[in-house]
């Protein structure tokens, strides 16, 4: 058990110093506010105050986890050897940062609840980001001060047994729209056959005819190839399920159709099956209770685990709502627009809501890369996406953390642009 001693154990505190050291480092910690009992104490001890009480471990700290609300932070990112910090402690201190301040602005996403410039979807942009705008943003920096904290704790406690954690993988997949053709009612497809001649797509018209009359399995149809890379490669595979109403941003296939209802059963026998709320749901409590009660009606289980559709999310309603409703994991924690570390760490972690000043039972499950992002926002080619997706991987591996990816059935279709991308996805997962 690892001991800090420290002038005043607050919310704040206790949160970060569980994620670190529990979470992160799989050390026991606890805290005292008595110096007899810090002297006292023979295990590992740290102490986290503004002086030192001798001469023992010491982070001298920042004032941030004994504040309450969110104030405007004046950040300058140093280094400490190699790796990005901030929060300079000054000479005294046993390590030249607070990283257990700069880890808590970082994994509570405090700079999203300050003012900032919103994308065209509402979205906090990742240009807008403090790891984006000093080039930190593709390494799991709270997780790397972790472990370069843990060696230092090595040479000053030898004899304590340091157990180390286990790399993970974890496939997401999105389904945004289950079928390209078919199921979508007679309105919808008519519309798309005049759709595809007043546009000259006269290869489209085609596949779509030879589709409907089920000459051609439909292209966005990939569950089958998922489920046996799942099976081959023994990936733990999660599918999120779009089953919101018909909108601009939703196109997704009615939720009533029967077809659609035993694609999911389907799905549901061999992975785990999580919603996909909504454009719209991202603070509206009603919406997302709606469509959470539509899956499960059609898996007959509790829903626990969401990711936003377009990965709308606003601090902290989105997580508040989700609380609200039972929730118990999200993964919507990532950018849509650049590839990395959205929290700045690859270990899941509590939301802590600012608002209210607590712990919530929420638990977020970042992820790293998404397909769309490489291929359509940064514009790489396929050889160069793939090499980006090993770089993350890589990076998590390093910290022994979990790499989580985020593909949809549709770009595994080798259909069209996609062509290619069912390979980069085997080769992520492996």
């Amino acid at each position: 058990m690892l001991l800090v001693y420290t002038h005043k154990i607050t919310p704040r505190l206790n949160y970060i110093f569980k994620q670190f050291f529990v979470r992160v480092l799989n050390i026991p910690v606890t805290f005292t506010t008595k110096v007899d009992e810090f002297v006292a104490h023979n295990g590992p001890k740290i102490t986290y105050a503004k002086a030192p009480l001798g001469t023992e471990f010491f982070i001298r700290s920042h004032d941030l986890l004994f504040e309450q609300g969110i104030n405007d932070i004046d950040i300058k990112v140093l280094k400490w050897d190699e790796t990005p910090c901030f929060f300079p402690t000054g000479e005294l201190s046993s390590i030249p940062f607070d990283i257990f301040a700069a880890s808590f602005y970082l994994i509570s996403r405090y700079e999203e609840y300050l003012p900032h410039v919103q994308d065209e979807h509402d979205r906090f942009p990742a240009e807008e980001s403090i790891a984006f705008k000093n080039d930190f943003l593709e390494r799991p920096v709270i997780d790397i001060w972790a472990y370069k904290f843990l060696e230092l704790l090595k040479k000053k406690f030898p004899n304590y047994d340091y157990k180390s954690r286990k790399f993970n993988l974890i496939s997401t997949i999105d389904v945004d729209s289950a079928f390209a053709y078919k199921h979508k009612g007679v309105v919808r497809t008519f519309g798309g056959f005049v759709n595809d001649i007043l546009h000259f797509r006269f290869v489209n018209f085609w596949h779509r005819l030879l589709t409907i009359f089920n000459f051609r399995e439909d292209p966005f149809n990939t569950f089958s190839k998922i489920l046996s890379i799942k099976e081959k490669y023994k990936v733990p595979t999660l599918f999120f399920f779009l089953i919101g109403d018909y909108t601009t941003y939703d196109k997704n296939i009615s939720f009533s159709n029967n077809k659609f209802k035993s694609l999911i059963k389907s799905v549901a026998d061999y992975a785990k099956i999580g919603l996909h709320p909504s454009y719209f749901t991202f603070k509206s409590a009603e919406k997302l209770k709606k469509e959470k009660l539509r899956l499960e009606r059609i898996t007959n289980t509790p829903i626990t685990f969401s990711r936003q559709h377009f990965l709308r999310l606003s601090m902290p309603e989105t997580y508040q709502n989700l609380i609200d409703l039972d929730l118990k994991e999200d993964y919507t924690m990532g950018y849509a627009k650049q590839v990395g570390f959205r929290a700045s760490t690859c270990t899941p972690f509590y939301f802590y809501d600012l608002d209210f000043e607590i712990q919530t039972p929420l638990k977020i499950v970042p992820f790293m890369v998404m397909d769309v992002t490489l291929k359509n926002y940064m514009q790489l080619s396929k050889k160069k996406s793939l090499e980006k997706i090993l770089e993350l991987k890589n990076e998590v591996k390093k910290v022994e953390g979990t790499f989580v990816s985020l593909f949809h059935n549709e770009t595994l279709s080798e259909n069209k642009e996609w062509k290619g991308w069912l390979d980069i996805y085997k080769k992520t997962v492996m």
